[in-house]
């Protein structure tokens, strides 16, 4: 449509003439060939080229084609159950005003354009009420005498494009003779050749700043809700609200025809459903609370083949949603799923040669802790980062066990003693078989993680592998002493020990040595590494919290609910605990990612500092509902992960 800067009887690219020219579809249309489900993009890309041959005179037995095609579907455009193209209410019926300037015919009758009309100043009254610029911008080939040239000329690019679209640069040419606009298109047509629905490639590129209100697409709904789920700073009101919104309408969505219908939809309404009880679906598992290896296997799941993209228009290429991308997929996944499955039997061995299986009153959960290491650390290269943290994960459970109901008090600071003299006689320090079979267990892995470290840090930090130990052993005889003495602490002391007897150290901080990265002393002691870990363990403390609040009452057991209550002299009831907690749970949650992503001042390398926040998804994600051991949702996760290999037909 774009005539020459030189004549404006003549067409800046003739060669874009030339190609509609030589590939019209057999029925009359222009754009992908047998799609059905396409109707209305087929309409406008058709309606577009019968217009440009049109406004230079050529091609009159295309155009009449064309004009058979739009008649015959022409009902599609209106029609809410037909997938709509970016802008297409609002581009389409500008393109039939334009077509009547043009004294063509369109053969259709009054009150089917009537209905287009009331849709498009429907649509341009929301966009004008609710001042979304950017989507006004982008459409600008739709907008014809209504559009603010000085407002859209905001959004082009330094290539001289408006979004890197071809459409809404070539409407900018046209009104402004813009240098820059020109000089993109020419660059376009030199890439690519005369076939301009190949320049759409380009449109994948363009600004993710379309507002709520416009996105038509679930994917970009999708991504919206991903994207505004990352708030790391209190009261950015804009992602909150965005976060709300976009939840509604991907929830709203599900019941729309339009998704049901749509088969471009077919991936994300997969994602997105939770009456299909996918474990891992969108919006049941929030960011913050999903492991990197199940959303890898639920990509793949849903890995849609089909080489079609659609935004303003349709374009297929070869190079995305390819089978073979797929197959490869599979093959990786599976691939390290058995490696995983190996690894656990060896801990499942592990766990029997150090006779802790024979510790009765201990929870058996090898396989939930290896999961955490395997959903988390998956690449094979980590084994020794995924073995650490899957027997400190162990032995964690197993002492937590042993403090709260298997040892006595004697055994207690008898376990401590070992610990802290480290070099003992087993048959005659230990005073029970119990303690025995911890001290060894505890003893031989310190020392196996403290020689693979030495590997990787060139120094020897089995020291401070040890010293994490006794800080927990430490803080669990604190709350020991507690309930033995039936002392009550404050809140704040009983969180200041609590972060640290929830036993996160031992699994996260060996497992930063083994990782890659050298950590000094200094890396070690700096504040941000200890806020990192208070931060992780404080949150996580909560959350065991609030959910073992019940139990734990009937127990008699100390917990930050309940003291919560206790402390503020009955003025607060269980729920106004929780609530406070809830928000407070929030609150650590956004300052630990601050520190994860935080890149100025910090020491920590992020390779190491994402440790810190893929335990804090594990555990928000084990807390979902209730206590992660006691899923059933978690059981499902488990055997995606490490069991159940994947399986697709095509």
């Amino acid at each position: 449509m774009v005539p020459s800067p030189y004549s404006s009887g003549a067409p800046c690219f003739p060669g874009c003439i030339e190609w509609l020219l030589d590939n019209q579809l057999s029925d009359g249309s222009w754009g992908l060939p047998h799609q059905p489900l396409l109707v209305k993009d087929a309409l406008s890309s058709t309606l577009a080229s019968v217009l440009a041959l049109k406004r230079w005179g050529v091609g009159e037995e295309q155009v009449n084609k064309g004009l058979h095609f739009i008649g015959s579907n022409v009902t599609s455009a209106t029609d809410e159950c037909e997938h709509s193209p970016i802008g297409f209410d609002i581009i389409f019926p500008e393109m039939v005003e334009h077509a009547k300037d043009l004294d063509l015919n369109l053969p259709f009758e009054p009150k089917v354009f009537d209905a287009m009309l009331h849709r498009r100043e429907l649509e341009l009254r929301r966009a004008y009420s609710e001042g979304r610029k950017s989507y006004l911008a982008y459409i600008s080939e739709g907008m014809g005498k209504l559009q603010d040239w000085e407002m859209a000329m905001k959004y082009q690019r330094k290539n001289g494009s408006l979004f890197n679209c071809p459409s809404s640069t070539a409407a900018a040419f046209m009104h402004l003779q813009d240098t820059g606009c020109l000089n993109y298109l020419r660059s376009l047509l030199e890439e690519f050749g005369n076939a301009d629905p190949l320049t759409q490639i380009t449109e994948g590129k363009h600004e993710s700043s379309f507002s709520a209100g416009h996105l038509k697409h679930i994917g970009d709904a999708l991504e919206l809700y991903r994207a505004s789920e990352i708030i790391i700073y209190p009261h950015e009101l804009t992602l909150e609200e965005q976060h709300l919104w976009s939840s509604h309408f991907l929830k709203e969505k599900l019941h729309d025809c339009m998704i049901h219908s749509d088969r471009f939809n077919k991936y994300v309404s997969q994602e997105v459903t939770s009456s299909n009880a996918l474990v891992d679906d969108a919006l049941k598992f929030p960011f913050h609370a999903n492991l990197e290896r199940a959303t890898i296997r639920r990509n793949i799941e849903h890995y849609y083949v089909d080489s079609i993209t659609i935004l303003k228009t349709s374009y297929c290429s070869s190079n995305i949603r390819h089978e073979d991308f797929l197959n490869l997929a599979v093959e990786d996944f599976n691939t390290c799923q058995s490696i995983h499955h190996e690894e656990l039997k060896y801990l499942e061995r592990w766990v029997a040669e150090t006779r802790l299986d024979k510790l009765k009153f201990a929870r058996q959960k090898t396989a939930y802790c290896y999961f955490s290491a395997a959903a988390t650390l998956f690449s094979p290269e980590l084994y020794d980062a995924r073995i650490s943290w899957a027997k400190n994960g162990v032995l964690t459970t197993v002492v937590d066990d042993f403090f709260d109901i298997g040892g006595s008090l004697v055994e207690l600071e008898n376990l401590i003693q070992l610990v802290e003299k480290w070099d003992v006689n087993l048959a005659a320090d230990c005073c029970s078989e119990h303690v025995q079979i911890i001290f060894s267990a505890l003893h031989s892995t310190i020392c196996e993680i403290g020689a693979k470290a030495f590997t990787f840090q060139g120094r020897n930090v089995t020291t401070h592998v040890i010293d994490i130990w006794l800080d927990l052993l430490r803080s669990m005889w604190r709350e020991a002493k507690w309930t033995s003495d039936k002392s009550l602490p404050t809140l704040e002391e009983y969180m200041s020990n609590g972060f640290v007897s929830f036993a996160l150290g031992p699994i996260v901080l060996p497992t930063l040595y083994l990782v890659g990265p050298i950590l000094s002393d200094e890396v070690v002691s700096s504040s941000e590494y200890q806020n990192l870990f208070k931060i992780m363990g404080t949150s996580g403390r909560l959350l065991n919290d609030i959910h073992s609040f019940e139990r734990e009452s009937k127990e008699g057991k100390l917990n930050a609910v309940s003291l919560h209550m206790i402390h503020s002299s009955g003025a607060l009831s269980a729920e106004e605990s929780m609530r406070a907690i809830k928000s407070s749970i929030v609150s650590q949650r956004r300052e630990l990612l601050r520190l994860v992503l935080e890149t100025k001042s910090s020491m920590v390398p992020r390779v190491c500092k994402n440790l810190f926040w893929n335990m804090s998804r594990v555990l928000n994600l084990f807390y979902m509902k209730d206590d992660g051991f006691t899923s059933h949702d978690m059981i499902h996760v488990v055997k995606a992960i490490l069991y159940k290999p994947l399986s697709l037909s095509v």
